[in-house]
């Protein structure tokens, strides 16, 4: 049963071609009422004729009765045997066709055309040899000629504001003359319609790279603006996204960065393009604040005027700007007093000045009676009556009957606040930048934003 089945299932397939073909691009137009023997034989010759001369048709049989075109045999394909209905359509006296080819199984007639076609190709590039060696030729002495021009020192560094643009105009070189390569190399062999073809190619396969690696993109662009336009120097004190230090080099990937605890930090350049940067080191002023706290009942009129003279005082602090300070808030028990002063970084520690003023400030102000704030509790009793337990600095101590006052501490002198501490880190980033195995993109000569 199963195999009746497949019998009639190949069948229906055999059959099924020619009876499509038969039903399609039959002949148009009147039929005449004269039947002819010699008519049919003239007809049957002349589309022999015509198939002789084509290629797949060697096992074609054609029989002609009453106008009735009939074929027989075996194509290589399918579209090989209905190009007969079109063909004999065509030839007068021909009133209806029916196509009973089919397509062969013939392993060895179904690798003959490719077998033909594989000579013909190898004949072919034996007999272009000549003129691709020619054509390659010409692509490689292009190509050379750009490489060499590429290797060149000048015009490129003195036309790019630093090494790593120089390098860019190099690689664009070497690239714009492999397309001309490619260009004169095709039109040697008369084919430089293929060069639209390789350069839409050449695009998608851009495009398709180009959003695989969208990070490292954006990366060597952001490397590309920041290498021309420079926010910062080496060793300027810089704040990025967060991270502190000072600045070792730029490099085409990332920044780099001595932290203050001496570790390096590496910030992509796409992050630094983007983040917010503040240049500490842009300016040789550079602010330091702090605040204080003193007693509610204090002089508050007297605790600033002591404050701008101590701080102006100082001899670290700048004349201009000048230093100043200002009641900035109130609280609980506490009257806040905010100082600025203003050094010249290049010679001074922030750190340690800021430290100087506080310790100075304070001893100033304890000298000039000022006291500083104490906490105040209030104690709620069974009752509900309460009170404020305040410390009476007057308060009689255990053994005497009345408190001495506490001796004023005499005026301070300032301690060293020289910058030794960011030289030295200074230093290390010098001997960082020694290290000649290692790309810069910073030049002392590019400008900055």
């Amino acid at each position: 049963m199963i195999r009746l089945l497949l019998v009639a299932l190949v069948a229906l397939t055999l059959t099924h071609a020619p009876a499509a073909a038969q039903e399609t691009a039959q002949p148009t137009g009147t039929i005449g009422v004269e039947d002819s023997a010699e008519r049919d034989a003239a007809i049957a010759t002349r589309i022999r004729d015509i198939l002789t001369e084509l290629d797949g048709y060697e096992d074609v049989t054609v029989t002609v009765s009453s106008g009735i075109v009939t074929f027989r045999g075996t194509t290589l394909d399918a579209e090989t045997a209905n190009r007969l209905n079109d063909l004999s359509g065509r030839v007068e006296g021909v009133v209806a066709i029916r196509n009973e080819v089919s397509e062969t199984t013939d392993v060895v007639r179904r690798l003959n055309p490719a077998w033909q076609r594989f000579e013909k190709r190898m004949s072919d590039l034996v007999a272009w040899s000549p003129l691709l060696l020619i054509a390659f030729s010409a692509f490689l002495v292009v190509v050379f000629l750009g490489v060499l021009l590429a290797r060149f020192r000048q015009p490129w560094e003195r036309l790019a504001p630093n090494a790593f643009i120089a390098d860019i105009y190099r690689q664009l070189i070497r690239l714009a003359f492999v397309v001309a390569g490619i260009v004169v190399g095709l039109d040697i062999l008369n084919a430089t319609a293929l060069l639209s073809t390789i350069l839409g190619a050449a695009g998608i396969i851009g495009l398709a790279i180009g959003f695989a690696v969208k990070d490292t993109v954006e990366n060597f662009i952001a490397s590309v603006m920041l290498s021309i336009r420079q926010p910062f120097r080496p060793n300027d004190a810089v704040e990025i996204n967060g991270d502190e230090g000072k600045v070792i080099r730029l490099t085409s990937r990332a920044t780099i960065l001595l932290s203050w605890d001496g570790n390096q930090i590496r910030i992509p350049n796409s992050t630094v393009f983007k983040s917010r940067i503040v240049n500490y080191s842009m300016n040789a002023e550079r602010r330091f604040l702090f605040d204080i706290g003193i007693a509610p009942d204090a002089d508050a009129a007297l605790a600033v005027k002591v404050a701008q003279d101590t701080l102006a005082a100082l001899p670290f602090t700048l004349k201009t700007p000048a230093s100043d300070a200002w009641i900035d808030g109130i609280g609980d028990s506490t009257v806040t007093l905010r100082l600025i002063g203003w050094i010249d970084q290049r010679e001074t520690s922030l750190l340690a000045a800021r430290g100087e003023a506080i310790r100075l400030s304070l001893a100033a102000l304890t000298e000039a009676g000022i006291d500083m704030p104490e906490p105040t509790y209030r104690l709620i009793g069974a009752g509900g009556e309460g009170f404020t337990d305040t410390p009476d600095r007057a308060a009689p101590t255990r053994g005497t009957e009345t408190a001495q006052p506490a001796p004023r501490p005499a005026q301070a002198e300032a301690l060293d606040v020289q910058a030794h501490a960011e030289h030295e880190l200074e230093a290390i980033v010098d001997e960082e930048r020694r290290d000649k195995n290692n790309e810069d993109l910073l030049t002392s000569d590019a400008p900055t934003e």
